[in-house]
């Protein structure tokens, strides 16, 4: 991996491949790393230009306890890292945390150095209440956040584990309570990651609320949405649709809170085309 150590900043740790008149940038979810896009990035990097990065505490470095993990330091990375590779027609893939990054950035940064927006399967705003029912679950108050927050400080992979199995997706549901090998192999990994920083890092995130920011998004959006996601409802899709003036919206059967890794070939070739169309 490259490395760039903005002044006064956390070192960024990103892979750069390919070349192209467009340049894909892959931001990746929560507790994951580069690895997650790195069978993409491999593929799309022999039309287009692409970078991956390991945002700030994750991916297998080294981080000071004491580092901001707010999505507004990741936006603030960004857009150093899009400087520093001198990229002025940027296409951002934003899965879950990425895409909040993503909104964080174009709140931050406006879309100069922007061409096009893709954003899978997240909602704007993760914490719900009597006026917002289109947060994780439908149903994750504050109080169940900090129910959440106290679980990942007691038992850190668990906590994420039940995260994922306890939503909208029996399957997830099923496995976890069986103890498929999937699940054990994403218990042993989880085990590795820092939890504390992560933890702070989850904090930040469920007291953002980007609804504001997809009205002023005026460039082309494209949206990925599995129909068994863990997380969101249907409903939240097409709120997300409304209020993204160019948008266009595609959900994956049977496909989870990570649609493409689900229909990892399909992924590609509506990537692809939406790179295509701008």
């Amino acid at each position: 991996m490259e490395t760039f150590t903005p002044a006064g900043r956390a070192t960024i740790h990103y892979i750069s491949l390919g070349t192209g008149a467009q340049t894909l940038i892959f931001l990746h979810g929560w507790t994951a790393s580069v690895r997650e896009w790195l069978p993409f990035a491999s593929e799309l990097s022999d039309h287009h230009r692409v970078v991956c990065w390991d945002a700030r505490g994750h991916g297998a470095h080294n981080y000071d306890d004491s580092i901001d993990m707010s999505i507004a330091a990741m936006a603030d990375d960004l857009a150093e890292l899009l400087a520093h590779l001198e990229i002025t027609d940027a296409v951002l893939i934003g899965h879950s945390m990425g895409a909040l990054t993503a909104w964080e950035y174009i709140r931050r940064h406006g879309e100069a150095r922007l061409s096009g927006l893709c954003i899978l399967d997240q909602s704007p705003k993760l914490v719900t209440n009597d006026n917002w029912q289109h947060g994780v679950y439908g149903a994750f108050t504050e109080q169940h956040n900090e129910r959440f927050l106290s679980r990942l400080q007691a038992d850190f992979p668990e906590g994420v584990l039940e995260l994922i199995a306890f939503g909208y997706n029996e399957r997830s549901r099923d496995n976890y309570l069986n103890n498929s090998r999937g699940f054990q192999q994403m218990r042993e990994h989880y085990q590795t990651l820092p939890a504390a920083l992560l933890t702070a890092c989850w904090r930040d995130i469920t007291q953002q609320d980007y609804r504001d920011v997809l009205g002023a998004i005026s460039i082309p959006t494209l949206l990925v949405y599995g129909d068994q996601s863990q997380f969101y409802s249907q409903a939240l899709q097409q709120w997300v649709l409304s209020q993204i003036p160019h948008a266009k919206l595609t959900v994956y059967e049977n496909a989870d809170h990570s649609p493409h890794l689900w229909h990892r070939e399909r992924f590609i070739y509506d990537l692809n085309r939406f790179v295509e169309g701008l």
